[in-house]
């Protein structure tokens, strides 16, 4: 199955295109718990980075969503029009220096909530998110190096 997804660079289009996307999951694809939290977080953290960082909240570009269920996996792909960026200097959150800042945050988030993600096509402004189906699966990042 695949669903395809236009999504205006406004915030109040987020909400509303993760629930689609999220209804769109078929029954028992994910478990309630994965589809309600995991799924949907990441989504709209991914959504949320695309408009504002990729489009700059232009009106008149799109985030394309991509979302494919397989046997295997939920596979979302989220891209925008922006210039990318490079994953490797987004600053570790974690780091006493940038606990108090109130950005970046987003792709920490997005690694812990999904079991594969990637930030892909060069520059890196095509991100790609996997839900695998099996219980127990590990978590992976891949990041190309020196992506802009």
């Amino acid at each position: 199955m695949e669903l395809l997804l236009d999504v205006p660079s406004a915030l109040e289009y987020v909400g509303p295109a993760v629930d689609l996307i999220a209804h769109a999951c078929p029954s028992g694809t994910l478990s309630p718990r994965r589809v309600a939290f995991n799924l949907r977080t990441a989504l709209a953290e991914a959504l949320t980075n695309a408009i504002a960082y990729g489009n700059h909240y232009d009106r008149q570009r799109m985030v394309r969503v991509r979302m494919e269920i397989t046997p295997e996996a939920v596979r979302v792909h989220v891209a925008d029009d922006g210039a990318g960026f490079d994953p490797s200097v987004v600053p570790d959150p974690l780091l006493p220096e940038n606990i108090e800042r109130e950005d970046g945050r987003g792709l920490f988030v997005l690694r812990h909530l999904v079991d594969r993600e990637a930030v892909l096509t060069s520059p890196g402004r095509d991100l790609h998110l996997t839900k695998l189906l099996a219980i127990g699966s590990t978590r992976t990042a891949k990041l190309p190096q020196g992506a802009k």
